[in-house]
């Protein structure tokens, strides 16, 4: 199973032999075998590359996992059952990541030497069991699942501008007037957009924006936004300084959809490792620090 992961992985039996490593004839034969056991074909195998067959996709879905668990009982019989160790593989939103999560693994690596971790920062849902992801911190409502999930705040979506902005421009009034005004809109692909507000329904309503700049970056969409060029829609917490200075002024507070729960999230099968138990206590003690995240009645 190993060598036919590593086969999919690499894309190529020979780069899968380098990578083990072994040879090609005895990397071709494992899988020939594997495929021989379970009575199917697993791989349609061209000169340049590799495709899953169904029955192929369902193995090597599977065969990631059972791999994964077979690492951490290693792990944990190779040395102390109570002293977490090992390499860890997180995938965050970009922004999170980089602002907030990366900033606490400094600590958390000086508490447990043994450990190792991976941030992967992905602005999408990823699939836990084929990336071979142990925790994944996720944005929005989740589907029903069979993770485990751990919900660490909610996120707050409001719109802003600058002073010298609506100085200019006047201030909305309702999430209508954004039609007329110069919108600022984080997204991959320039097009028709739409922002969510609240109109006293579950789900609130969609308010089509008139987009002047459009970015994948939130940072320098604020950035944009400090320096006049139109009206944002980013979490209160990336903000929060600004607000505070008077840089940027919270507009339609009113009309502010419902807020976005932000979860960790894990395998079930990964409970039960020292490593994952370490780092989500780790996170929980320390989300709970980060100023940006604490109600206002907890700030002092």
């Amino acid at each position: 199973m190993a060598a036919f992961v590593r086969a999919v992985d690499t894309g190529s039996l020979s780069a899968a032999a380098r990578s083990l490593p072994s040879s090609l004839t005895a990397v071709s034969r494992q899988i020939s075998a594997l495929e021989e056991h379970f009575g199917t074909r697993l791989l349609l195998r061209t000169t340049r590359q590799l495709a899953l067959t169904d029955d192929g996709r369902i193995l090597y879905e599977r065969a990631k996992l059972i791999l994964g668990e077979v690492r951490e009982i290693e792990a944990t019989l190779a040395r102390d059952p109570h002293q977490p160790s090992g390499r860890i593989r997180i995938s965050s939103p970009s922004l999170i990541g980089r602002l907030v999560i990366a900033p606490l693994l400094s600590e958390f690596l000086r508490r447990y030497p043994a450990v190792a971790v991976d941030l992967l920062l992905i602005d999408r849902a990823v699939d836990m069991v084929e990336e071979d992801i142990h925790l994944a911190i996720r944005i929005g409502r989740l589907r029903d699942s069979q993770l485990v999930t751990r919900k660490l705040t909610d996120l707050q979506m409001i719109v802003c501008a600058s002073p010298d902005y609506l100085a200019r421009r006047g201030e909305p009034r309702t999430p209508g007037d954004l039609a007329g005004h110069d919108c600022l809109v984080f997204s991959d692909s320039p097009g028709s957009a739409e922002w969510r507000f609240a109109d006293g329904s579950k789900t609130g309503r969609k308010f089509r924006i008139s987009g002047r700049l459009w970015m994948n970056s939130l940072d320098a969409l604020v950035g944009a936004a400090r320096d006049g060029a139109g009206i944002v829609r980013v979490p209160s917490w990336q903000v929060q300084s600004d607000l505070a200075s008077g840089r940027l002024q919270r507009l339609l507070i009113d009309h502010e959809p419902a807020p976005t729960p932000l979860h960790l999230m894990l395998q079930p099968s990964r409970l039960a490792s020292p490593k994952i138990r370490a780092f989500v206590d780790y996170l929980v003690e320390q989300w709970g620090k980060i100023d940006a995240f604490r109600s206002p009645s907890a700030r002092s």
